[in-house]
C-alpha cells in the first residue's frame, strides 16, 4: 500500500500547483501578447489573401507579420489599461472569435457597412446564425485565451511610470511596424494599392475602425430625426370620376438577377410570372450589395449616381415625398424593418404573426403581406403607395424561405451551417426560395387584378444579390467597389393593370424596350414620382424609366 501513496498525491500536487498559477506581467506585456495572439490566430482569412498575392515570399510574410501585431498594439495601447484590460480584451476576444468564424465560413469583409448590417441584424436573424459550428470557434478563440487572461495577475506601477512605458511602447511598436514595412515596402504598397479590400481582413481593427466609423454616422447607433426632403411636392389633379391609383412596391430581399428565370436561367424559377405579361428588367444593378445600404438609397433621390451616404441617411426618403404630395403610404414589413425609409410614417411589422399555415417558430412566408392587403389599401381614401418588404431569399437559412411544396430542386441545403452542404444543395435550395417569390409576387399581381375599385399596378426590385460559392464567397454585403455582380445585379419586373396602363397612357412596347436597357435601383425615386404624377424639383426625367413611354398629355 505504501508504494500506491506517492502515485496518488501526485494529481493532488499537481491540481495545487495549477490552481495557484498566477504569473504577473506588464499591462504592455499583455498588450503585446494580444496583439500577437490576434495576429497569429485571428486572422486566418487576412493571411491566405495576402499571401496569395506573393506566395512563398517568407520576407513579406515576416514583414506583414510585424505590420500586423504594431497596429493592434497601437490600437490596443490607447484602449487598454490596468484598471479596464481584463474586461475590454474578453469582449475583444469573444467578438473576435465569433468575426473569425463567419469571416472564415462566408469570406466577409468587415468595413463599415458589414458592420451596420450586423448591429442592425434582428434576434431573429441572428438566432438563424447560432449553429453548433460556432463551438469550436468560441472554445478556441475566445474561452480559452479569456482562462489564460483572467488567472494572469496585472503588475501595479505608479502613474508616472505607467506613462513612461507606455511610450516606450509606443514607440517600440513604431519602430517595428515601420522596420516591417521597409523591408519589404514594394511588396506590401503593391497589395496596399491593388488588394485595397485585405484590409477589411485584419480582425480585430477591422471591426473597431468600422465601430468608430458607425458612431460618426447615422447609423443603427447613432439615429438623429431625418430633415424634410420634397416638401414643395405637389400631386397633379385627376380628372373627375377618376379611379384612385395603387402602386404596390415590393422590395425584395437577396435574390440575384444570375437565378431570375425570367432572364434566361437555365432552371425555370419564375414559371408563373411568365405568365402575367409583367415588364421584366434584365440588366438591373443595386445600389449596394447589403440591405443596409441599398434600401435608403434606392429611396432616395441621391442614389449611387452622387452617393453621399450620410446626405442619403440624414434625409427623408422617396415616402416622405409621396406624403408631401397628398398620397398615402404604408409599409408592410416581414423582414427586419424598414431602415429609416418609413421613419414617422405607417408602418405594419408581419414577422410576429401568427397566421396559421404562413407562420410557424417566430418566421412568417411572404404571403402574409398580401393578407387582407384589399382592406388595407382602403383604410385611407385617394391614390395610395404600398410598400411590401418581403423576408424572400434572406440566407444563411434559404431552406426556410419557402413552403415544403415549393421543394422543387432537391438535394437540399436544410441547415443555416453551409459548411455541411454542397455547393449544389446550397444552390438547390437557394433556387427554391426564388420560386416561392415567383409565387408570391404572381398571388400578389392576382390580388390587385381583383381590387377593381383603383388602377393598379406593381413593381418588384430586390435590394441586393447573393454569393452562393462563386469565388468562395457566400451571403452578400462585399464593399460595394470590389463587390462580384452576383452580389449587385438583382431582378426587376413591373406590371400594370389595363385601367393604369390606360390612365397614365403607358406605350407598353416601349415599355418592354426600354427596360432591354441598362437600369439601376437611382431610376426608382425618379420613375416612381412621375408614374404618380408628383411634381417636385426633386423630379429627374433624365433617369424616369417612363418619361419616354407615356403619352404626352399625360406625362410629367
Amino acid at each position: 500500500m505504501s508504494t500506491l501513496l506517492p502515485v496518488a498525491s501526485a494529481p493532488r500536487l499537481s491540481f495545487t500547483r495549477l490552481r495557484s498559477w498566477r504569473p504577473e506581467i506588464s499591462t504592455e506585456a499583455l498588450i503585446l501578447l494580444a496583439s500577437t495572439f490576434f495576429a497569429l490566430v485571428s486572422n486566418g482569412l487576412f493571411w491566405r489573401s495576402a499571401m496569395a498575392t506573393n506566395p512563398g515570399n517568407m520576407l513579406f510574410a515576416v514583414s506583414l507579420f510585424a505590420l500586423l501585431v504594431s497596429v493592434h498594439a497601437l490600437l490596443l495601447a490607447l484602449l487598454v489599461w490596468r484598471w479596464n484590460a481584463k474586461v475590454l480584451l474578453t469582449v475583444l476576444l469573444v467578438t473576435t472569435a465569433f468575426a473569425t468564424h463567419y469571416m472564415n465560413s462566408f469570406n466577409v469583409y468587415l468595413d463599415a457597412d458589414m458592420l451596420r448590417n450586423v448591429l442592425a441584424t434582428d434576434h431573429k436573424e441572428s438566432r438563424e446564425l447560432m449553429t453548433p459550428a460556432l463551438i469550436l470557434p468560441l472554445l478556441g478563440y475566445g474561452l480559452l485565451p479569456m482562462l489564460l487572461l483572467w488567472r494572469t495577475r496585472l503588475r501595479k506601477r505608479s502613474w508616472g511610470r505607467t506613462l513612461l512605458w507606455r511610450v516606450l511602447l509606443l514607440v517600440g511598436v513604431i519602430v517595428i511596424g515601420g522596420t516591417g514595412a521597409m523591408a519589404s515596402f514594394q511588396d506590401i504598397s503593391a497589395l496596399m494599392r491593388n488588394h485595397r479590400e485585405v484590409r477589411y481582413l485584419a480582425t480585430p481593427v477591422n471591426y473597431l475602425i468600422a465601430l468608430k466609423q458607425n458612431l460618426a454616422s447615422a447609423s443603427p447607433i447613432k439615429q438623429q430625426p431625418k430633415l424634410p426632403l420634397g416638401t414643395d411636392a405637389k400631386a397633379t389633379p385627376r380628372a373627375a370620376g377618376s379611379k384612385p391609383r395603387l402602386l404596390v412596391l415590393v422590395v425584395g430581399e437577396t435574390v440575384r438577377a444570375q437565378n431570375w428565370g425570367l432572364n434566361g436561367y437555365a432552371r425555370q424559377t419564375t414559371p408563373e410570372l411568365a405568365q402575367t405579361g409583367a415588364v421584366n428588367f434584365p440588366d438591373m444593378h443595386a445600389c449596394g450589395s447589403s440591405t443596409e445600404v441599398s434600401l435608403p438609397c434606392m429611396f432616395s433621390p441621391f442614389g449611387r449616381h452622387d452617393y453621399d451616404e450620410k446626405k442619403i441617411r440624414s434625409h427623408q426618403s422617396l415616402l416622405h415625398v409621396l406624403e408631401h404630395a397628398g398620397i398615402a403610404t404604408l409599409w408592410r414589413d416581414n423582414q427586419s424593418g424598414c431602415k429609416g425609409v418609413c421613419e414617422g410614417l405607417a408602418i405594419q411589422r408581419l414577422d410576429d404573426a401568427t397566421t396559421p399555415k404562413l407562420c410557424a417558430d417566430g418566421r412568417c412566408m411572404d404571403e402574409i403581406l398580401i393578407e387582407d392587403l384589399a382592406a388595407q389599401v382602403r383604410a385611407r381614401p385617394g391614390d395610395r403607395v404600398i410598400v411590401l418588404h418581403q423576408l424572400g431569399n434572406h440566407g444563411p437559412s434559404y431552406f426556410q424561405r419557402y413552403p415544403a411544396r415549393f421543394r422543387q430542386f432537391a438535394p437540399t441545403c436544410d441547415t443555416a451551417d453551409l459548411g455541411k452542404c454542397s455547393r449544389e444543395q446550397i444552390v438547390n435550395s437557394y433556387d427554391n426560395a426564388v420560386r416561392y417569390t415567383d409565387h408570391f409576387l404572381a398571388r400578389t399581381i392576382a390580388t390587385l387584378r381583383g381590387i377593381e375599385d383603383y388602377d393598379t399596378a406593381m413593381i418588384y426590385l430586390s435590394d441586393h444579390g447573393e454569393s452562393l460559392g462563386e469565388k468562395g464567397l457566400y451571403l452578400h454585403g462585399m464593399p460595394y467597389a470590389i463587390a462580384p455582380e452576383e452580389q449587385t445585379r438583382v431582378p426587376m419586373l413591373m406590371w400594370f393593370s389595363p385601367g393604369f396602363a390606360a390612365d397614365r397612357g403607358l406605350d407598353m412596347a416601349c415599355l418592354r424596350k426600354r427596360a432591354e436597357q441598362p437600369t439601376d435601383q437611382d431610376n426608382l425615386f425618379p420613375s416612381v414620382l412621375g408614374l404618380m404624377q408628383v411634381k417636385t424639383a426633386l423630379y429627374d426625367r433624365s433617369r424616369d424609366v417612363f418619361a419616354g413611354c407615356q403619352n404626352i398629355s399625360t406625362a410629367m
